[in-house]
């Protein structure tokens, strides 16, 4: 079971956008192959980067609108955001060092 909490369309702004923390958004569905590989990938990194970044996840299933208003096309998307703005994302099942590199950016 994931540790990740879980965005809603009423959160979204808050807790991520108007964050000073930078934050890490996983876009899945608990129907999808690929999201279930990246989701235990979220919990290691979650623990690894305590403290530093917040990490979230979006049923897009349950939260239809905020996945169409962010433009998430395919599952796995993971969206790094920091000062309210997404500076980079990853689409699909990657290795965990791919995100490591992209949180360090994050953290810098």
């Amino acid at each position: 079971m994931s540790n990740l909490i879980n965005l809603t369309e009423e959160t979204f702004e808050t807790l991520v956008m108007n964050s000073d923390t930078p934050s890490v958004i996983d876009f899945y569905a608990d129907w999808c192959g690929p999201c279930k590989l990246v989701g235990p990938i979220m919990d290691s990194l979650a623990a690894k980067y305590s403290g530093k970044v917040n990490f979230y996840k979006v049923n897009i299933d349950e939260q239809k609108k905020l996945a169409i208003s962010h433009k998430v096309m395919s599952i796995p998307t993971v969206f790094f955001v920091a000062k309210g703005e997404i500076k980079d994302k990853i689409i699909g099942a990657v290795p965990q060092a791919a995100f490591e590199d992209k949180i360090d950016n994050l953290v810098k």
